[in-house]
């Protein structure tokens, strides 16, 4: 039976964190987008977000957050959350599904510990700014 099921290879869609200005805290802070790079309209997407690792030797991890979109249109981003100092440390994992018209889209993007940082970034694609791309 699960062997029947045919998922297919996500491409042209991302998870980029991209680090902005927040007046709230009064310094730059990182946020989570999903880049739709591709010339299909996603639908039904549903980002399951959450952060694990060991620090201090100690395992840690955090809750899972949810996020729905009816829709991303093609070419365009959608910003999924902010990614706290706190779990930078940690591995971010963001799970994305989506259907393309009928088919089912699924991918895990993880960002590795300590991997999002200023000194790594790149320009990230629609958005026009610097960057951490998972792909």
């Amino acid at each position: 039976m699960k062997k029947d099921i045919i998922i297919p290879e996500v491409e042209n869609v991302f998870v980029a964190a991209v680090q902005e200005w927040s007046d709230d805290f009064m310094e730059k802070v990182w946020f989570a987008y999903l880049v739709n790079d591709s010339d299909f309209l996603i639908e039904s997407v549903m980002v399951v977000s959450k952060a694990f690792g060991t620090i201090d030797g100690e395992m840690k991890k955090t809750s899972l957050l949810r996020h729905a979109f009816i829709e991303i249109p093609p070419v365009s981003v959608m910003k999924i959350e902010m990614i706290y100092k706190s779990v930078l440390a940690l591995n971010n994992e963001f799970s994305v599904s989506y259907f393309i018209g009928d088919k089912l889209y699924d991918k895990k993007f993880i960002f590795k510990a300590n991997s999002i940082n200023e000194t790594a970034t790149e320009e990230v694609p629609i958005l026009f700014v610097e960057g951490i791309i998972v792909r």
